[in-house]
């Protein structure tokens, strides 16, 4: 889909107000340092109790704009030198990949952050780094299917499977990043040969939401599904006895098929046109803390990058994972040829 925004970029700067993008928040009045803006892709609530208990501990005011990361990206182009944000925060390796590629992320150096976040999960450059991580696993019906009946991505692609697999739609950037990594440990034909196994076996239509195919598993409609973990955490944080388990995925034998569970992330980097970089470095350095990490990670029932901190209690329950270890930036260079190979095999 980011592949697509650059195509897009026109069309949504004549409909859209530049000065009217997104939701934009006043600084917090208690504060009396200088204000950093942040534009940010990830909802109002998982940010700002981070940057209230930034702006208590520092002093440093921040004011943010929430929106989905294509508008952000054409507002960033369209402001240019002129823009006002000093941070972008956004979701998925793809979309940080292409805001790099945009030209709109300074090239930064910091210990603190290399010594924090893994290098898998930052770009090569300092251009963006990771703040949180999401896997993205399966899940299955607790009453229909045995743990020991479930192994690897791949293998949702073979016959046992026919018409009990459900997923969501190729049109989010989650699974065009997890076909991405297919691509990266199989090779395009053997990739190909498992989008097309996975659409042959599909149950209904691909759904809008990973609620959706959480949802469909517990009515009965499929059996199986692949999804972001945080979105079964959250349901089962309301309904423990949701009858919907979790599979980590690609964790025996050797590479490909033990090369570990498919992970992504929610990142940030420092913008072109910042007029604040010393105090958007120690905002981002602070989010790579043990403190801001547990929180930001946490909110939404995420995984931390830092390996100093623990997950919730709720997801610790999931014990842990061996996660594929493939650079993030692969998942945005091979966007655009899992965008095409997922419209070849049929899935929409």
């Amino acid at each position: 889909m980011m592949f697509r925004v650059a195509a897009r970029l026109v069309a949504i700067l004549v409909v859209v107000g530049l000065a009217a993008c997104g939701r934009s928040t006043p600084p917090a009045d208690s504060a009396s340092g200088p204000e950093l803006v942040v534009y940010s892709s990830r909802i109002e609530q998982l940010i700002k109790p981070i940057f209230d208990d930034f702006t208590k501990e520092t002093g440093i005011r921040i004011r943010y704009v929430t929106d989905d990361a294509g508008p952000l990206l054409a507002r960033m182009r369209a402001e240019g030198e002129n823009s006002p944000a000093d941070m972008l925060i956004t979701v998925d390796a793809g979309n940080l990949w292409q805001a790099a590629e945009l030209g709109v992320l300074e090239p930064i150096e910091s210990a603190i952050l290399a010594r924090n976040v893994p290098p898998a999960l930052r770009d090569e450059q300092g251009r963006w780094f990771g703040v949180s991580i999401r896997a993205r696993t399966i899940v299955y019906a607790t009453d229909r299917v045995k743990p020991d009946e479930l192994s690897t991505y791949e293998d949702l692609a073979n016959p046992e499977w026919s018409g009990r697999l459900c997923l969501r739609t190729a049109k989010k950037v989650y699974n065009q990043s997890l076909v991405a990594s297919l691509i990266v440990a199989l090779g395009q034909e053997k990739a190909e040969q498992v989008v097309t196994g996975w659409v042959d076996n599909l149950a209904v239509a691909p759904f809008a939401s990973d609620n959706k195919v959480i949802e469909a598993i517990e009515a009965g409609q499929c059996d199986v599904g692949l999804v972001n973990t945080y979105y079964l955490a959250r349901m089962l944080a309301d309904k423990p006895d949701l009858p919907v388990g979790l599979f980590w995925a690609n964790q025996q034998g050797e590479a490909p098929a033990g090369r570990g569970v498919h992970v992504n992330i929610s990142g940030a980097g420092i913008t072109k046109a910042s007029k604040h970089k010393v105090e958007a470095l120690r905002l981002l350095e602070w989010m790579s803390g043990p403190t801001a990490q547990y929180d930001f990670a946490s909110l939404n029932q995420e995984y931390p990058v830092n390996d100093a901190t623990a997950p919730s209690e709720l997801i610790q329950q999931w014990g842990s994972f061996n996660a594929d270890t493939m650079p993030m930036s692969e998942a945005g260079r091979l966007q655009g040829e899992a965008i095409k190979m997922m419209d070849r095999a049929g899935y929409r």
